[in-house]
């Protein structure tokens, strides 16, 4: 049976009852706002309660909460929120750990709801806080729960990761925007600057000028600063190239000497964001070692850091049902406006985990180049079906996370004749 949004809904909404008392509460960074309903939207609290980012703000919430428990017989509870940042993170974290149940609502619906209340567009804490109460008595939110704590670490060390990747980005823009200006001929002699001969290269004759009066042999010497294999045919070949572009560059000249020294610091971050990285990767092994589910998915042919991405954003893949679960948790679940005659576009929700969906997206374009069965299906959507490549590249991403799901759930490496269609096979 297909699963249809609708019905999880209305689950959600009969799990509250009359009497369940239902707590929205909007988030900030050291002052938070909490307004109590029933299970019909109604104002139980007299006034709105103001209680800080602290232990004994949360304490103060708790004894609010049983006050109004009490004085209106509730015994059933519901505290919501939105997922602002990292700001209501220990908040959710110690009402969880009280035994509350907790649960999480998309600031988009907040967000569309907040003049339904009184029919104004105004905003201000205490009605956000009670929009995300009403919101959560009719059914629109999910459910907040800690993974294990190896999940919880995979989760911290790849978002260290992405900060430090994107560092390593904005270093090597930098460095390229260096050369551009200094010596545009560069990328004509080293097609990647970031090989050993290359940053030896930009160490020791960083500019034109540097390059122009001297001889083969003597570049070479100064490459043995930095590398063990600096010579051969092939460094004899570079320092050539290097030299006769060098002699012809019309690269910028003026404040070279503030340029190098602006160039030499750029190479020592870009090196230790580098050593970073690569020490980030390693935790990262030993992490995924401790962890079953990695060896089914090397078994379709991802990477180390594909896989951590998708466990650090999804958690658990053993509690996923279906693949669908998985792209909605992404965002790359698809979604339409269509009114009357007039059919809108298809386009992604992308009301998920973006760096989920960025790494799923780059692993089908990665099997879509390398692996033969996905290849295969690639060319039989583009070639047989006339489908567009992008097309074809986000219906076998859907392809690859029921993939996940199903060698997950049932234990099992990945088997291509299960997957590849008897037609194409027969092909």
């Amino acid at each position: 049976m297909k699963f249809k949004q609708s019905d999880g809904q209305n689950q959600r909404i009969e799990r509250i009852s009359t009497s369940h008392l239902v707590v929205g509460i909007d988030i900030a960074k050291e002052t938070h706002v909490a307004q109590a309903t029933n299970f019909r939207g109604i104002v139980l609290s007299k006034r709105h309660l103001t209680f800080s980012n602290t232990i004994e703000g949360f304490e103060k919430l708790e004894r609010w909460i049983d006050g109004i428990r009490q004085k209106h017989c509730l015994k059933g509870l519901i505290i919501g929120m939105e997922p602002t940042g990292h700001y209501g993170y220990n908040l959710a974290n110690w009402l969880t750990g009280k035994g509350n149940s907790v649960v999480m609502v998309n600031p988009a619906t907040t967000k569309r709801n907040k003049e339904n209340r009184d029919n104004s567009p105004s905003k201000s804490d205490p009605k956000d806080a009670l929009v995300i109460a009403d919101v959560i008595s009719r059914g629109y939110y999910y459910e907040y729960s800690r993974q294990a704590i190896v999940f919880q670490r995979l989760q911290t060390i790849m978002s260290d990761r992405e900060y430090w990747v994107t560092n390593s980005v904005r270093l090597q823009n930098r460095i390229i925007r260096w050369l551009d200006i200094r010596f545009p001929e560069y990328f004509s002699v080293f097609k990647d600057w970031t090989c050993k001969r290359s940053l030896a290269t930009l160490k020791e004759f960083p500019s034109p000028q540097d390059l122009e009066s001297l001889s083969v042999p003597e570049v070479i010497t100064g490459w043995r600063e930095h590398m063990k294999r600096a010579g051969g045919s092939t460094g004899m070949q570079k320092a050539a190239e290097l030299i006769a572009h060098a002699k012809n560059s019309i690269g910028e000249t003026t404040a070279l000497i503030e340029a190098k020294q602006d160039l030499q610091r750029l190479l020592q971050d870009f090196e230790r964001v580098v050593e970073i990285l690569e020490r980030i990767e390693k935790d990262i092994q030993v992490l995924l070692s401790e962890i079953p589910m990695p060896g089914h998915l090397r078994s379709i042919g991802l990477g180390t850091i594909c896989i951590a991405a998708i466990l650090s954003g999804a958690g658990d893949l053993r509690q996923y049902a279906h693949g669908n679960q998985l792209l909605r948790k992404a965002g790359l679940n698809l979604a339409e406006s269509t009114s009357g005659k007039r059919k809108g576009q298809i386009v992604l929700s992308k009301r998920g985990d973006a760096t989920m969906r960025k790494y799923l997206y780059l692993a089908t374009l990665q099997l879509v180049g390398n692996h033969p069965v996905f290849r295969q299906l690639h060319e039989n959507n583009v070639q047989v079906k006339q489908m567009k490549k992008q097309q074809s590249v986000f219906k076998l991403l859907g392809k690859l996370a029921r993939i996940i799901i199903g060698i997950v759930q049932r234990g099992e490496a990945f088997s291509p004749e299960k997957v590849t269609p008897t037609c194409i096979q027969a092909a």
